[in-house]
C-alpha cells in the first residue's frame, strides 16, 4: 500500500516536472522568441523603391513659351494662315541610350498692339527694348521676339537680330518664312538652352568623347557658393598695397549676386596674404625687360597658392577664388602669355570650377632712390571688370561664337541679362533633377543591399519629399513654369542630400552576424540548456512508456 502511494506520488512529481518543462518551452518559443525578435530587429521604414527606380527613365520635357510679334509691314507673304495662330516645334536631345530630353517651343504668332507699335517707334533698339519690357510676359523662361520690317532703322545696319538685356529680341524680316524660322530657332536657343548646354548639365550621363572640353568647365549646380577675393602681396617691404574691396564688392559684385540670388545663395569674403608667392619662377625677357609666365606654367601656379588660401577647408559649398597678385619688385613687371606667346590683354587667367588670378603690375618709381615701401592704390574698376568676366565664364555664360549678324545688348551693371539668368535656370534645373535621381538610386541600392542599416521615419520622409519634389519639377517644366520647376528641384536636392547623409544610416552598418552570435549566445545558452535537456528527457520517457508492455488483469 505504501509502495503504491510512493509510486503514485513519484509519478505525479514527474508529471508536474513535464508540465513545467513544457510550460517554460512554450513560453520561450511562443512569447520569448517573438518578443526578442521584435525588440532587436533593425527598424526599416518603407521607401518608394518603385518611384525611385522610375526617376531615371522619367521623360523630361522643356517647354519654352514664345510670343512672335509682327509689326506692320513685317508679315511674310508665305505665312501659312492669318494671325493670330499657334505653332509648336519639338526637338529631342539624346543624352545616352536611356536618357533623352525633349525641347518644346510653344509659339504664339500675333500682330502688335498699339502700345507695342509705339514702343517700336523708338529711335534706337535699346530704347525700344526698355519700352517693350512693361508690355511683355515677364515670367521666367518666357521669350518675346518682335519682327520688324527689313527696311527698319530700329535695328543697326548689317544686323539681323538684336537681343536685348531682358527677355525680348528684335528680328529683321526678310527672306520669307523659312529664313524667319531659321532665325527664330537661333534666337530661342541662344536665349533659353541648346542641345550642348543640356548635355553639359547632364555631363555625368554623357558617354566619354561626346562632349567637348569646354562642356565640363562650368560650375556644377549647388545650393550655395562662396566667393573669396584675395590680395597676394609677396613683397610687403617694397609695396604697401591698398585696395577698397568692400566698396568694389558693393559697387560691382553685389548687383550681379543680387540677380544670381535666384539661382543660389552667395557669401563673399576677402583676405590679404603677405609673403605669398606663385610658386613658379617667371622667365626674364631681355627684349621687353619684363618677366613672363607661359601658358604651360600656369597650372603649376594654383596649387602653391591654394595651400595658403584655406577658404575651402571649412566650407560645404563650392568656393570661387579670385586672386589679385602684386608681383615682388624683383620680378616686376610680370606678364602672362597666351598659347601663341602674345601677352594676355587682361594679364589674367581663370581655372574652370576654381576661380581666376590677375597679375597687377606696379609702375616703377620715377626716382631710383624712392623710399620703400611704395604706396599702391589698386584700380578696383579695372580689377573687378576682369573678375566679373571670369565669374561669367565659371558659370558658363560666354558670348563668344555668335553669328556675325547678331548684336547683344550689354547687361550693364547687373552683369548678366534676364535671358542669361534663364539660361542658368534651365541648365541647373535639369542638372538638379539628374542629381536627385542619381542620389536616390544610390541610396536605394545601398539600403536594399545592406539589411543592417536602420531606416528612420525622418529619413523615409525626406526620401518621399525628394521624390515628390523631383516629380513636381518635371511636371512644372512640362507646363513651361521654369521658376517653380527650379524651386522644386532645389527642394528635391535638399531632401535627397539630407536623406543620403543622415548619420543614423551608419549606426549599424558595421555590425556583422558573428558579433550578434558573440553577444546573444552568453545570454540565451544558460537558459536554453535546461529547457532543451528537460524536453529531451520528456521525449525519452515517452518513448519508454510506449515500449513497456501493458499489464492485463
Amino acid at each position: 500500500m505504501a509502495a503504491a502511494a510512493a509510486m503514485a506520488a513519484d509519478e505525479a512529481e514527474r508529471a508536474r516536472g513535464r508540465r513545467a518543462a513544457l510550460s517554460f518551452a512554450t513560453i520561450a518559443v511562443v512569447l520569448g522568441l517573438p518578443l526578442w525578435w521584435r525588440t532587436t530587429e533593425t527598424y526599416r521604414a518603407a521607401l518608394p523603391y518603385a518611384d525611385i527606380a522610375g526617376l531615371g527613365q522619367q521623360p523630361v520635357q522643356l517647354v519654352v513659351p514664345i510670343a512672335v510679334v509682327f509689326s506692320p509691314g513685317s508679315v511674310p507673304a508665305d505665312l501659312p494662315r492669318p494671325l493670330p495662330f499657334r505653332d509648336t516645334q519639338e526637338m529631342e536631345i539624346t543624352v545616352n541610350l536611356r536618357t533623352s530630353v525633349t525641347s518644346r517651343y510653344e509659339m504664339v504668332f500675333r500682330g502688335t498692339t498699339a502700345e507695342e507699335e509705339a514702343a517700336l517707334a523708338a529711335a534706337t533698339a535699346r530704347e525700344a527694348d526698355a519700352a517693350l519690357r512693361p508690355l511683355q510676359d515677364t515670367s521666367v523662361g518666357s521669350l518675346a521676339v518682335y519682327v520688324v520690317p527689313e527696311t527698319s532703322s530700329l535695328v543697326p545696319q548689317g544686323i539681323a537680330v538684336y537681343v536685348g538685356k531682358h527677355r525680348s529680341a528684335l528680328v529683321r524680316a526678310g527672306g520669307g518664312l523659312a529664313a524667319l524660322h531659321a532665325r527664330l530657332r537661333q534666337v530661342t536657343q541662344l536665349m533659353s538652352f541648346t542641345a550642348t548646354s543640356v548635355a553639359a548639365a547632364l555631363s555625368d550621363r554623357v558617354p566619354d568623347g561626346r562632349l567637348g572640353p569646354d562642356a565640363r568647365r562650368s560650375l556644377k549646380s549647388s545650393l550655395g557658393y562662396e566667393i573669396t577675393f584675395s590680395l597676394l602681396n609677396p613683397d610687403p617691404k617694397s609695396h604697401s598695397v591698398d585696395w577698397d574691396i568692400e566698396g568694389a564688392v558693393n559697387c560691382y559684385v553685389k548687383p550681379v549676386l543680387d540677380k544670381l540670388s535666384l539661382v543660389a545663395n552667395f557669401s563673399v569674403d576677402s583676405q590679404i596674404l603677405y609673403y605669398a608667392v606663385l610658386g613658379v619662377t617667371p622667365r626674364y625677357d631681355k627684349e621687353s625687360s619684363s618677366f613672363l609666365l607661359s601658358t604651360q606654367s600656369l597650372p603649376h601656379v594654383i596649387n602653391p597658392v591654394e595651400a595658403r588660401l584655406g577658404s575651402s577647408a571649412a566650407s560645404l559649398n563650392p568656393v570661387l577664388n579670385f586672386l589679385l597678385y602684386v608681383p615682388e619688385r624683383a620680378h616686376s613687371p610680370l606678364y602672362i602669355q597666351d598659347k601663341d606667346g602674345a601677352p594676355v590683354s587682361t594679364n589674367a587667367f581663370h581655372s574652370p570650377r576654381w576661380g581666376g588670378i590677375m597679375v597687377y603690375n606696379v609702375e616703377a618709381p620715377a626716382a631710383p632712390q624712392a623710399s620703400l615701401p611704395l604706396h599702391v592704390d589698386v584700380d578696383m574698376a579695372r580689377v573687378m571688370e576682369v573678375f566679373l568676366a571670369q565669374l561669367r565664364l565659371l558659370f558658363g555664360l560666354s558670348r563668344e561664337e555668335l553669328p556675325a549678324e547678331f548684336l547683344l545688348e550689354s547687361p550693364g551693371n547687373e552683369g548678366l541679362a534676364d535671358w542669361e539668368l534663364d539660361h542658368l535656370l534651365w541648365a541647373h534645373t535639369v542638372e538638379n533633377i539628374a542629381t536627385v535621381s542619381t542620389t536616390l538610386t544610390s541610396l536605394a541600392q545601398l539600403l536594399d543591399k545592406i539589411g543592417n542599416i536602420v531606416i528612420k521615419d525622418d529619413v523615409a520622409s525626406e526620401v518621399y519629399q525628394a521624390v515628390a519634389s523631383v516629380q513636381s519639377a518635371v511636371a512644372k517644366l512640362g507646363m513651361g513654369h521654369l521658376h517653380s520647376a527650379f524651386q522644386a528641384s532645389k527642394e528635391a536636392v535638399t531632401s535627397s542630400e539630407r536623406a543620403f547623409f543622415d548619420p543614423s544610416l551608419l549606426h549599424l552598418l558595421y555590425f556583422p552576424d558573428d558579433q550578434k552570435f558573440a553577444i546573444y549566445i552568453p545570454l540565451f545558452l544558460p537558459m536554453a540548456v535546461p529547457i532543451l535537456l528537460s524536453l529531451a528527457k520528456i521525449v525519452r520517457e515517452t518513448r519508454q512508456r510506449k515500449k513497456e508492455p501493458t499489464k492485463m488483469d
